[in-house]
């Protein structure tokens, strides 16, 4: 299993392998980036790691990858990404990210950071497509990453000797959120074509 695999290797290599796990998650490539932060709060608790440089190294690693996913948005063009896209089945996530950065815009990067994070790489391929200030929008990842990693190391090394329980609550309490968004989004749309 890739969190086993992931785990292993990060008890065994430290910060590099975390740095990779969030830089490529970053990206749009699903990895274990929560679990990997709670295990990294867990080492800090137990002293195998410095806090610092585990907040500095996330911290980079997740805002390298929100910005090669920007650029690959703004670079490659909309043809591209969409072939891209439907080669690993994202086309509808795409359109999703589209739409909610189109809605939400400033509040929509900043709270797919640490809230929604499951849109946060289709919402950074849809501000480059939709060629959203570079400046804005590294402001509100920065913003939004650094809180996060701060939120789920603090957790990790709250709860150090809780997470897997915790990774798994916090997995379901993304989904939950993720769904009352989309529910709420949907409600919405539905009133407003029920009003005309």
């Amino acid at each position: 299993m890739l969190i086993d695999q992931l785990l292993s290797a990060f008890s065994l290599y430290g910060l590099p392998v975390l740095f990779g796990a969030l830089l490529i998650g970053a990206v749009g490539i699903p990895m274990p980036a929560t679990i990997m932060l709670l295990a990294a709060g867990s080492f800090v608790a137990q002293g195998d790691l410095s806090l610092w440089w585990v907040l500095a190294l996330a911290s980079t690693a997740a805002i390298l990858g929100d910005n090669v996913g920007y650029c690959i948005g703004r670079c490659g063009g909309r043809r591209a990404i969409s072939r891209v896209s439907q080669r690993i089945g994202g086309e509808a996530r795409l359109r999703r990210a589209e739409e909610w950065t189109k809605r939400w815009g400033w509040a929509g990067i900043f709270f797919s950071r640490w809230l929604v994070t499951p849109f946060g790489p289709w919402v950074n391929l849809a501000s480059g497509v939709g060629l959203y200030s570079w400046p804005r929008f590294l402001f509100l990842v920065v913003a939004g990453e650094v809180l996060w990693v701060v939120l789920y190391v603090a957790l990790g090394k709250i709860f150090s000797d809780q997470v897997l329980a915790l990774s798994e609550f916090l997995g379901d309490l993304t989904w939950a959120v993720d769904g009352l968004v989309v529910a709420v989004w949907l409600g919405r749309k539905l009133l407003r074509y029920l009003s005309h």
